[in-house]
C-alpha cells in the first residue's frame, strides 16, 4: 500500500513509473509519463476494505521496522499537512510538493535498504496511526476520482504527468477506456446512482461496439497515412528564424524541404534527446539562435509527434487488444463490476426502478459476452475462453484467460450463493426468469458419499450443488428453505439463511 502511496499524483492517480506498471500491457509505453487512476480506484476499494480489518482486530501495536516506520512516518506528515488542499483544485505547485514528499521518502528509504540493509531494529506502529493514515490517504484518493469525472459521465482511466519549468506537475488527460469505468464502479465510491449514470455514459460511448453488442478497451479512430505524419506547419517554420536558415542553407541534420515544398524534421530524429543532441551538434554560427530558440523548436517537434502521450500497441495495432479491439477479459471484469453495484443497489433497497435500470445493463454485458452467441457471431467455439476480437473478425487468441473468473464468481453472484458469518445465504434478487425449467426434467448428481443421485424436478424450479448438497429452487412468493436431512426427515426455516451449524455440516460435506 505504502510502495502504491509513494507514487500519487493528486488529481492524476499512481505514477506510473516501473518497468512493468499496470495490468494493461498495451499501454506500458507510457512508462514515466503515464499517471493510472486504474490503480488509484483499486487502492482506495483495498482501503476501505483495510479499514474494516484494522477495526475489527484487537491488537494495539505491531513491530516493524525503524526504517520502513520512518518512511511511514513522513508520508503519513505529508498527507496529513496538504489535507486542506482536497478541498478544491490542487494547484500544480501544490500537487508537486505533496508528490515530492511521498516519494523523496519512499526513495530515500529504499536507497537506504540497498545500501546499508535493515538495521535489525524494529519499533511499534500503533494501529490507531495506521488506521488515522488510511483515513486520510482515503480523503486524498476520493478528491482525486471526484476530479476525474469526465463532462460526458465516465471517468478518466490514465492521465499524462508533466513537469514544468518552475518545478510544477501538470496533468493533462488520454481519452476514455474501458479500464476506468471499470475500475471506478469498482472503487467502490460510487453510490448506485453514480453507478447507473456511468453505465448509461458507457453503452452512450464511443467504447460500445454494436456488432458484438460488447464494449472496446479503446475507442477506435483512424490513424494518419505516412504522408500525414512528420509535417511541419509552414507557418511554425517561419515563425523560427533556426529553422528558417537552415532551410535556407540546406543544412539537413534538423529539417528537410522536400521536391514538393514541404518541411519535415530529420527522419532519423526519434525523440526529443535526439532532437536535443542534433541542435547542440550544429556548428557555433548557429549557437546563439540554438539558445534562443531551443524551447520554441521542442514545442513544435512535439506538437507533431506528442511521444508523450504515446501508449504502445493500445494507440496503434488494430489486434492484439489493440484498436477497435474488444478483450473478453475486461468485458468479464465490467460484468463483475456491474453485479457488485446491482448487489449494493438491492441490499440498500434503492428504488425499484434505478434497480431495474442497473439489472438490464448487467444483462446486457452478460449478453454480449462469448458463452451467450452463436458460433457465427462469436467467430469460435462460444464456450471457449479467447483474449480478443478485434474489428472485422471473429475471436482471436484461444487460451484459459482470466476472464474465467470473474465469470465463475458472477455465476455465483446470479445463482444467490452468499457466504456471511460462517453462514449460507441464499439470495434470489438476480436470479432471472428464464433460468427456471419450463417443464419437468431430472438431476443427476454425485452426492457427498460419492454415489450417484438423481432428483425428479418439476416446471418453474431451478438447481445446482453446494459443496455435493443439491440446492433446488422454487419460484414463489413465499421466503423459505424446506431441509432434507439424510435420514428422510425434513426441517423448515423460514427466511433464505441456514443456521451456522448446518452450514458448517454442508461446507464439510457431513450433512
Amino acid at each position: 500500500m505504502l510502495a502504491k502511496v509513494a507514487n500519487f499524483i493528486p488529481e492524476g492517480g499512481i505514477w506510473m513509473n516501473t518497468q512493468r506498471p499496470e495490468w494493461n500491457d498495451a499501454n506500458n509505453a507510457l512508462v514515466g509519463n503515464g499517471v493510472s487512476m486504474v490503480t488509484l480506484y483499486y487502492l482506495r476499494r483495498f482501503m476501505v476494505y483495510f479499514q474494516d480489518v484494522l477495526a475489527s482486530t484487537e491488537h494495539q501495536e505491531v513491530l516493524i521496522s525503524d526504517e520502513l516506520l520512518n518512511c511511514f512516518n513522513r508520508m503519513n506528515a505529508t498527507l496529513s499537512e496538504s489535507r486542506s488542499m482536497t478541498s478544491g483544485r490542487i494547484s500544480n505547485a501544490q500537487r508537486r510538493s505533496i508528490l515530492d514528499g511521498l516519494g523523496i521518502a519512499a526513495s530515500e528509504f529504499r536507497q537506504k535498504i540497498y545500501q546499508e540493509n535493515f538495521s535489525g531494529h524494529k519499533s511499534p506502529l500503533k494501529l490507531k496511526d495506521l488506521s488515522a493514515f488510511v483515513d486520510v490517504a482515503l480523503e486524498h484518493l476520493e478528491h482525486s476520482i471526484k476530479a476525474n469525472k469526465r463532462s460526458d459521465g465516465l471517468y478518466h482511466a490514465y492521465n499524462l504527468m508533466t513537469v514544468e519549468p518552475n518545478g510544477g506537475i501538470e496533468i493533462t488527460e488520454l481519452p476514455e477506456m474501458l479500464e476506468g469505468q471499470v475500475a471506478v464502479l469498482s472503487s467502490g465510491l460510487l453510490n448506485s446512482a453514480e453507478s447507473l449514470e456511468v453505465l448509461d455514459a458507457l453503452k452512450a460511448s464511443a467504447l460500445f461496439r454494436d456488432d458484438q453488442y460488447s464494449y472496446v478497451l479503446y475507442p477506435n479512430k483512424s490513424l494518419p497515412r505516412f504522408l500525414d505524419k512528420n509535417n511541419i506547419d509552414p507557418k511554425a517554420l517561419a515563425g523560427s528564424k533556426l529553422l528558417t536558415q537552415l532551410v535556407e542553407e540546406k543544412h539537413g541534420d534538423i529539417v528537410t524541404q522536400d521536391c514538393l515544398g514541404g518541411f519535415h524534421f530529420n527522419g532519423n530524429l526519434h525523440n526529443v534527446n535526439a532532437l536535443r543532441a542534433a541542435l547542440s551538434a550544429l556548428p557555433d554560427a548557429y549557437e546563439s539562435l540554438v539558445t534562443s530558440e531551443q524551447k520554441q523548436i521542442e514545442a513544435i517537434y512535439e506538437g507533431i509527434f506528442n511521444h508523450k502521450s504515446f501508449t504502445g500497441r493500445s494507440g496503434t495495432f488494430f489486434g492484439y487488444e489493440g484498436l477497435g479491439s474488444i478483450y473478453w477479459h475486461m468485458v468479464s471484469k465490467l460484468r463483475l463490476a456491474a453485479f457488485e453495484v446491482t448487489k449494493s443497489a438491492v441490499e440498500q433497497a434503492n428504488a425499484p426502478e434505478l434497480v431495474g435500470q442497473l439489472f438490464n445493463h448487467y444483462f446486457e454485458i452478460n449478453a454480449g459476452i462469448g458463452a451467450h452467441k452463436s458460433p457465427e457471431l462469436y467467430g469460435a467455439f462460444p464456450t471457449d475462453p479467447y483474449s480478443h476480437t478485434p474489428g472485422g473478425k471473429g475471436a482471436q487468441q484461444p487460451g484459459m484467460t482470466g476472464q474465467v473468473k470473474e465469470d465463475l464468481l458472477c455465476r455465483f453472484g446470479e445463482l444467490g450463493v452468499r457466504v456471511s458469518s460462517g453462514q449460507l445465504h441464499f439470495d434470489r434478487a438476480l436470479m432471472h426468469r428464464e433460468e427456471f425449467l419450463t417443464e419437468g426434467a431430472t438431476f443427476d448428481y454425485v452426492d457427498v458419499k460419492q454415489q450417484w443421485q438423481t432428483i425428479e424436478l418439476t416446471a418453474e424450479s431451478l438447481v445446482y450443488t453446494v459443496c455435493q448438497v443439491p440446492i433446488v429452487h422454487k419460484r414463489g412468493d413465499q421466503a423459505a428453505i424446506e431441509i432434507t436431512l439424510t435420514d428422510g426427515r425434513t426441517e423448515r426455516v423460514d427466511g433464505l439463511t441456514l443456521s451456522r451449524e448446518l452450514s458448517s455440516k454442508i461446507f464439510r460435506r457431513s450433512a
